[in-house]
């Protein structure tokens, strides 16, 4: 169902003082002007006089407002009234006199109004600071007599007491005496008992700015275990500002920064994972100087309740992903284009980073920072993480930067160019220590999961305003829904910037004007689209050709640093160039006579025979002289049935189109993969099939790259 863009009536007074005054006087000035034609009786202006005086003696004793100030208000009621009922009975509304009168008067009222309420607001404010002083001597002497009764403290000085936003704790600074600069070890249990805090709160005693002195921090409640739900404020931001994504215990922003550094976030399945990073598309949406392409190959999840509002409700005229990869040929031709922006961007916004005298592009809206969003790293094959390493190792100044999500924190999941670039660490619950310990670079032996144990909570480490590293703190993470996303939808698309056209004027370029075209009919088979999405789908739809050996997108450029090509041979005939086995000649390769079981080539007389080859089903185990196809059968079978399939099959399918038992083929294709140290992401499950179920399979990608692993080796 479309939502509406009607805007709702706001029915609250969000006049002025000054305002209200001007409004009141003009409202006597129109009622004396008509009622003086119409023969209204002057005590009805005097009713109502009295009546206003009265309401306003009952509002400021319910406000506690000063006896002065409420006098005050009455009599300009009370005058207005006397006012408008001469005018009414002489009948001399419309003359200079009586007009003299009413604007002198007016003045008088609007000055009064705006005067009582600026010292009825310092009063207020002065009331609140003797609270609060009140408040602090009584918890500095309430712990100055704590310490001394529970660790024997003499000679200590509590410097003051600080309480935290929204009433979840304090902080008490104390300097220590000489004799004992620190507190015991079992310090902050001590405390913890004798202030009796409620479940989930706690106690942490930290260094302070000078030797000797302690900050001692009580959580007196859970910010964890509440639900925070995502700010309804969705004002313009800018990619310079911190992202927030919650609250830390003490109620304070847990935000991070963005434009020099990468995110990385882990969460195990339950843990708010997906919420965490619809936070984070929302908070990134509203910035005026980002892109967000989205990078998610087990469906787009992340993107679809961004692409509501425009694809399928049509509430808004553009989408607010700029690009979502929902298959492997398309993340390769987004990080293709990504990769081409830097190497571009770097060298003609030379111009524009001298005036800025910085070595980074100065974004804005007309060159908009581009950030690639990315979930289930597992289920992305080997090519795909190279190009995302090189996006991470060399977007910094280009202003391209990645948020990673995964499921687990372990090496076989997270690269160690994703590792080592992203400062920003986002670790939601998980079950065992060991995750956090690799995820966080410090502290990470200190953490215990049990501290951020509620659903939507997790751990944040990132760097501070003066680019120190944070040790990685709990946080609860606020709560987004898809009807808040419908909500602010329409306000965030019109703050949408456009990718700059120098990024794009590349060769991957090319293919990104189309991107909707081949992405929406795959994301919504059984869905009418809406009118907004004609602007985007009409166009001639481009698709990139593909390479017959690996099935890999061929873009033209943008391919990543460190792609993997296999070495030069280092001998040949001479006057020869040295061969290399590229993706031509491993297609010449694949295309040789293959080695067949237990095949023997006949020896020449008289000696041992040099053409040799030992083998049995699927791997070749010895072999002596020249070898025409060093490439397995089963493995160049098994990778053509796979790129016929679409670039992913299911164990059983391919066994099917091979005619052989699915067992025997997992066998025998695991010791090929093994014996050239290729492993299958995601533990060797894919999505593949009319359902896209998640079984044991294949990919073209690994294939691929065992394929050229036994051409390197034989090459070598």
């Amino acid at each position: 169902m479309a939502s509406s863009n009607v805007p709702a009536l706001d029915w609250s007074w969000g006049t002025t003082p000054a305002t209200a005054a001007a409004l009141i006087a003009g409202g006597a000035y129109s009622t004396a002007a008509v009622g003086a034609a119409t023969g209204l009786p002057a005590s009805y202006a005097l009713l109502v006089g009295a009546a206003g005086a009265a309401a306003q003696a009952g509002a400021d004793l319910y406000q506690r407002r000063p006896h002065g100030h409420s006098a005050a208000r009455c009599a300009g009621w009370l005058a207005t009234g006397g006012w408008t009922a001469v005018a009414l009975a002489e009948h001399t509304v419309l003359t200079w006199a009586t007009t003299g009168k009413w604007a002198a008067g007016t003045a008088v009222g609007i000055t009064l109004a705006r005067g009582l309420v600026r010292a009825e607001e310092t009063a207020r404010t002065e009331r609140a600071s003797r609270r609060l002083q009140k408040w602090a001597n009584g918890q500095a002497k309430d712990w100055h007599e704590r310490l001394h009764r529970l660790f024997r403290l003499d000679g200590h000085e509590i410097e003051g007491v600080k309480p935290w936003a929204g009433d979840v704790g304090y902080t008490v600074r104390v300097l220590m005496p000489s004799e004992a600069p620190e507190l015991p070890a079992d310090a902050i249990r001590k405390l913890a008992v004798d202030l009796k805090l409620p479940k989930g709160g706690s106690i942490q005693i930290l260094d302070g700015e000078v030797y000797g002195q302690i900050l001692i921090r009580v959580t007196a409640k859970d910010v964890l275990a509440e639900t925070i739900d995502f700010p309804e404020d969705v004002t313009e931001t800018s990619i310079y500002q911190r992202i927030q994504l919650g609250l830390l215990p003490d109620a304070e922003p847990a935000d991070f920064p963005l434009t020099d550094v990468c995110a990385l976030e882990i969460g195990q399945t339950g843990s708010g994972k997906s919420n965490t990073i619809n936070v984070t598309n929302g908070q990134l949406l509203r910035t005026v100087d980002a892109v967000v392409w989205h990078l998610d190959v087990t469906g787009a999840g992340i993107s679809l309740p961004w692409l509501r509002s425009w694809a399928v409700d049509g509430t808004v005229d553009r989408p607010l992903i700029d690009w979502t990869a929902d298959t492997i040929e398309e993340a390769h031709i987004m990080l293709d284009v990504a990769i081409a922006a830097i190497n571009t961007r770097k060298a003609a916004y030379q111009d524009l980073m001298h005036d800025a005298d910085d070595d980074k592009i100065p974004v804005s809206p007309q060159v908009p920072a581009i950030i690639i969003v990315v979930d289930e790293i597992a289920e992305l094959p080997y090519e795909i993480l190279t190009k995302l390493d090189t996006v991470v190792d060399t977007g910094r100044a280009a202003r391209v930067r990645t948020v990673i999500s995964g499921l687990r924190a372990t090496q076989d999941v997270i690269t160690a160019a994703m590792k080592k670039q992203s400062r920003v660490r986002i670790g939601m619950r998980v079950s065992d220590p060991e995750e956090l310990n690799h995820l966080f670079p410090t502290g990470g032996t200190r953490l215990n999961p049990k501290a951020a144990a509620h659903k939507g909570s997790g751990f944040l480490s990132a760097p501070d305003e003066d680019d120190v590293d944070s040790e990685p703190t709990p946080f609860k993470c606020f709560r987004i829904k898809p009807k808040v996303i419908n909500t602010i939808s329409p306000k965030l698309a019109a703050r949408r910037p456009a990718v700059d056209a120098i990024s794009l004027d590349t060769a991957p370029g090319r293919y990104y004007a189309s991107r909707w075209g081949r992405i929406l009919p795959r994301l919504y088979k059984d869905k009418k689209l809406s009118p907004a999405t004609l602007p985007y789908t009409e166009l001639e739809i481009l698709r990139p050709p593909l390479d017959e050996v690996n099935g890999l997108p061929l873009t033209g450029k943008g391919q990543p640093r460190n792609s993997g090509a296999p070495r030069p041979a280092t001998s040949g005939p001479a006057g020869e160039r040295p061969a290399r086995f590229g993706s031509d000649a491993l297609a010449s390769l694949l295309k040789a006579p293959a080695a067949t079981a237990t095949e023997t080539a006949p020896a020449p007389q008289g000696g041992e025979g040099t053409e040799v080859i030992r083998a049995e089903f699927g791997r070749v185990l010895e072999q002596a002289g020249n070898l025409t196809n060093p490439v397995p059968r089963l493995l160049a079978d098994a990778h053509q049935h796979v790129v016929a399939a679409g670039g992913r099959i299911h164990t059983a399918d391919l066994a099917t189109r091979l005619n052989m038992d699915p067992l025997l083929l997992g066998t025998e294709l695991g010791k090929l993969l093994r014996a050239v140290g290729i492993e299958r992401p995601g533990k060797g499950t894919v999505r593949a099939g009319a359902d896209n179920e998640s079984k044991p399979g294949y990919q073209q990608e690994t294939l691929a790259a065992a394929l050229r692993a036994y051409a390197n080796h034989h090459a070598a």
